[in-house]
Formats: structure tokens, C-alpha cells, sequence
């Protein structure tokens, strides 16, 4: 069992220290890091960027790219798996058509 473990964050001017276990440590720094951007991109382009609106603002737009990735994926897991039924069904009846030619 892993202990928690403080880690520093940095966004915009802000420090926050957040525990997590240490082999969750990398992707916590990713996604701060990614945060992070993502505040500075809207703050360049806002006309009153407060720290709070700057984190609301970046928690919408994130999740908005989450969920149309989501739905990107899910629509390919989809036709994967259309594709794959095609592909079965012409397997079969390749099958079919072999073991039908070798019974004539």
C-alpha cells in the first residue's frame, strides 16, 4: 500500500500543494501542467481574467474537449465493432463455401 505524498502545483501565479501516491505523482504533474496552459491561453484572451473565472472557464472548455473525445471514441469503438461483424460474417461464409466445395 502506497503512502500519499505532497506535491507542489503551480498554476498561473498559484501554488497548491495536492497528496497523492507517488506512481500517481507523473500524470498529476501532466494534468497540472496541461491546466496550466490551458489558464494561460483563456487569460490572454479574457477581458477580466480572475483566477476563479480563469479555472472555471478552463474546467468547461476541458471538459467539453473530454466529452467530444468520448464521443469520438465511442463512435469508433462502434464501427470497430461493425466492421469486425462484417468481417466474421465473410469469414464464415468463406468457410462455408470451402466445406461445401469439398463435400461435392
Amino acid at each position: 500500500m502506497s503512502t500519499s505524498e505532497p506535491v507542489a502545483l503551480r498554476l498561473i501565479d498559484r501554488e497548491f500543494l495536492i497528496a497523492c501516491a507517488p506512481e500517481e505523482r507523473d500524470g498529476l504533474l501532466e494534468a497540472a501542467g496541461y491546466l496550466d496552459r490551458k489558464m494561460r491561453e483563456l487569460r490572454s484572451a479574457a477581458k477580466a481574467p480572475g483566477f476563479d473565472r480563469l479555472t472555471v472557464l478552463a474546467a468547461i472548455s476541458i471538459t467539453h474537449e473530454f466529452l467530444a473525445l468520448r464521443k469520438q471514441s465511442s463512435g469508433q469503438s462502434h464501427n470497430i465493432g461493425d466492421e469486425l461483424a462484417a468481417l466474421r460474417r465473410k469469414i464464415d461464409a468463406a468457410l462455408d463455401a470451402q466445406q461445401h466445395g469439398h463435400l461435392k
